[in-house]
């Protein structure tokens, strides 16, 4: 008796939950939920090893450098390539979705779903870090999370202005850089030009975000993603770093507005001196064998042909008279032209 009453409580509590599992499988197959779902984990992805290069460098002197860092954010570009590339690109920075969008080369209903998904992943990846880091943090800051001063920590989620560097200048660094960034992505994924070669595509993007900090990071921290430092941001603000992450010479606007133009500035000078819109037909030669419009040739017409002996056929034969004979068509004659 009491197994028959298990089952059926389990019976019971499959029939319910079967229908909601359905439901869940079917939005859960929807395009944009799965777009949704790629930006946020390939995002996740990327800056769980950026911001965890970032800390290293940060907390511990023999642990983290620079050109980790580079290695972390460049790599880890290339695993969130893996995680959502083939689901929805893998934008993974909102100045890349926002380009797409205003080239035509996507849909502008679907740049809030990408951007939510990036912000949601990189917010999740900033507490993460937090988290696995927290006890190291409060060590190496004595208890007081600080923006600035020898101390300071915030910098582990965010990028801000270094001292040599003014306001202005900073934006036009970040703009250039995520325009040397765009069109560079156009280039490798180009496959009029000369791409990636096809499986590549990801380990070259991330060589190209280490090339991009080892060379041009210095100034500004190379945010060059609205994605990669405002949740963050916003994170290390609740975390208890305080406004002052937000006025620290009002550098918080620059990452969220210089890089979504610079991106589409280098993505136009590339589609303008380099790229085209509409596919390049390769060039024929004159005397080429392939015919350019498919159409069935036709052979030349021909008069007359030699007897040959071996097409000539006996009809009928008497002693007074000569053999006649009947042509049968010759060889070339019989020849389909649907062979052609």
């Amino acid at each position: 008796m009491g197994s028959g009453c298990c089952f059926r409580s389990t019976r019971g509590s499959k029939m319910v939950s079967s229908p909601v599992m359905t439901r869940m499988q079917t939005f859960l197959q929807k395009e944009m939920v799965r777009e949704f779902l790629a930006e946020l984990l390939s995002t996740y992805v990327m800056m769980i090893f950026g911001l965890g290069s970032v800390a290293h460098m940060v907390l511990g002197d023999q642990f983290g450098s620079f050109l980790g860092v580079n290695l972390g954010f460049g790599f880890g570009v290339t695993m969130g390539v893996h995680v959502g590339g083939n689901i929805s690109g893998a934008h993974m920075n909102a100045a890349l979705t926002f380009t797409n969008c205003a080239l035509g080369r996507m849909s502008w209903k679907k740049f809030p779903v990408y951007v939510l998904g990036q912000f949601l992943g990189s917010f999740l990846a900033a507490a993460t870090i937090y988290c696995l880091f927290y006890t190291a943090i409060i060590d190496y800051s004595g208890g007081y999370l600080t923006v600035t001063g020898p101390t300071a920590t915030a910098s582990i989620f965010a990028t801000y202005l270094p001292d040599h560097m003014t306001l202005w200048r900073g934006f036009l660094d970040e703009v250039l850089v995520t325009g040397l960034l765009q069109l560079c992505l156009f280039a490798i994924t180009d496959k009029g030009n000369n791409p990636a070669l096809q499986g590549t595509q990801a380990v070259v993007i991330g060589i190209l975000v280490v090339i991009i900090g080892v060379s041009l990071g210095m100034n500004t921290g190379y945010a060059i993603n609205p994605s990669r430092d405002l949740p963050p941001r916003f994170f290390s603000f609740l975390a208890g770093w305080g406004t002052q992450v937000f006025r620290a010479r009002d550098w918080w606007w620059v990452p969220v507005v210089a890089p979504p133009l610079g991106a589409y500035l280098g993505g136009i000078i590339y589609l303008v001196f380099i790229g085209s819109t509409t596919p390049r037909e390769p060039q024929m030669l004159e005397n080429s064998p392939v015919y350019e419009d498919r159409r069935i040739p036709v052979l030349p017409k021909t008069t007359s042909y030699p007897p040959m002996t071996s097409s000539l056929t006996p009809v009928s034969v008497s002693p007074n008279s000569r053999p006649s004979v009947r042509p049968v068509p010759p060889l070339r004659d019989s020849i389909h032209l649907e062979q052609f």
